[in-house]
């Protein structure tokens, strides 16, 4: 393990690395740039915290992810869909669209509301599973939540994740209905992050605290649906033998419970992030 050679080719190609984190058995032994101080964009990284929020949900029993979304979606807005549209979503439970596994949406949702947005994209059949990869998945998950807890979604997250694990309330983004958009515009620091995985690394334990499940974590973290990358969970990639929470440009945490390594950055690449990661890997796992 390597770490200066890693900091080293960060710092001769210019790439814009706000901070990095390398943690063994737990244990903080390196570190790079802005880690504590600074919030940065997480991007996708947003949607694994819907998916810990919807673990703790389901082990209060208050969310069923076996259900269809209409479930917990709002009357009002049911009743404004088309007949061909309730029937197509009735098929669609909160499991299929924590596993990306319902094909059709765009990207992300647009509009004046992104719900009415989400809910009147025309979808094939339903049946089918194909991994397809979109925010209107995650957007839709954290309605159903906010809905089937009657508690704003962010205040439900900062309760019950980010205070026990003193995260100071991060940086976050609405949608045009009122919701936490749940899908991207979350902002925090490389070491919150860090502890996010930490979390996830111990089976849903932190700090000697039970926050989640360690039977919604496993399951969370394996793989539910194949795709090219290897493998996805509830919100979360599968990593070679561990998982990663991952952004667009360069957000990154990965755990890898049998090495007993986490290694978190938060970066902005818009371009050749893969190539930080075949750093990461060369430098850090061996691999390459």
């Amino acid at each position: 393990m390597d770490f200066d050679a890693l900091i080293q080719d960060i710092q001769k190609n210019n790439w814009k690395v706000h901070g990095l984190e390398l943690y063994e058995n737990d244990r903080l032994i390196h570190h790079y740039g802005n880690t504590t101080d600074g919030r940065f964009p997480i991007y996708s990284a947003t949607k694994t915290m819907v998916s810990i929020a919807a673990g703790i949900a389901c082990d209060r029993g208050k969310f069923d992810l076996e259900k269809s979304v209409l479930t917990y979606l709002p009357s009002k807005i049911i009743h404004q869909m088309s007949e061909s549209q309730r029937t197509a979503y009735q098929a669609v439970t909160i499991e299929r669209l924590m596993t990306m596994s319902v094909d059709g949406y765009p990207f992300r949702p647009e509009g004046e509301s992104y719900l009415q947005y989400s809910l009147s994209c025309p979808l094939p059949d339903v049946r089918t599973k194909v991994f397809h990869y979109t925010n209107i998945s995650a957007y839709l998950v954290g309605v159903a939540l906010t809905e089937a807890l009657q508690e704003d979604l962010f205040q439900f997250l900062n309760r019950n994740l980010f205070v026990p694990l003193h995260i100071t309330e991060p940086v976050y983004q609405r949608c045009p209905d009122g919701y936490f958009y749940g899908a991207s515009g979350m902002e925090m620091p490389v070491h919150d992050l860090s502890r996010v995985g930490m979390l996830l690394a111990h089976n849903g334990v932190y700090e000697n605290e039970r926050i989640l499940s360690e039977k919604y974590v496993k399951t969370a973290t394996g793989i539910r649906q194949m795709n090219r990358e290897g493998g996805y969970g509830y919100f979360i990639w599968k990593y070679r033998d561990g998982f990663r929470i991952s952004g667009k440009w360069g957000q990154r945490c990965y755990v890898l419970p049998e090495r007993g390594l986490i290694i978190s950055h938060l970066s902005h690449m818009e371009e050749d992030s893969h190539k930080l990661t075949e750093s990461m890997e060369r430098h850090l796992l061996g691999i390459g």
